[in-house]
């Protein structure tokens, strides 16, 4: 019998995903984190957008956080050189 170690990052009662890696979970939950405090930012500013809305759209900037601090400190955004890292 094998002896399985899940991470299971969970977000107001509803399990969100399953890592078998700590790290891995860990940066999952920071990036939750961090989608959470860019909705309520989103939130506090004169664009209308509703709940659902503001969390896609904060999940969305979490997780491509590189290059939005790269757009940030001045460099252009390429959406080719982005598809190609995906690949």
């Amino acid at each position: 019998m094998a002896v399985i170690i899940k991470y299971i990052v969970e977000r107001k009662g509803v399990e969100k995903m399953t890592f078998t890696s700590k790290k891995e979970a860990d940066a999952y939950d920071k990036m939750l984190d961090s989608a959470d405090q860019l909705a309520a930012f989103l939130g506090a500013s004169t664009v209308t957008l509703d709940d659902q809305q503001l969390e896609e759209l904060g999940l969305y900037l979490a997780s491509n956080k590189e290059m939005v601090m790269s757009l940030f400190k001045g460099n252009d955004f390429n959406p080719e050189k982005k598809a190609k890292k995906e690949k």
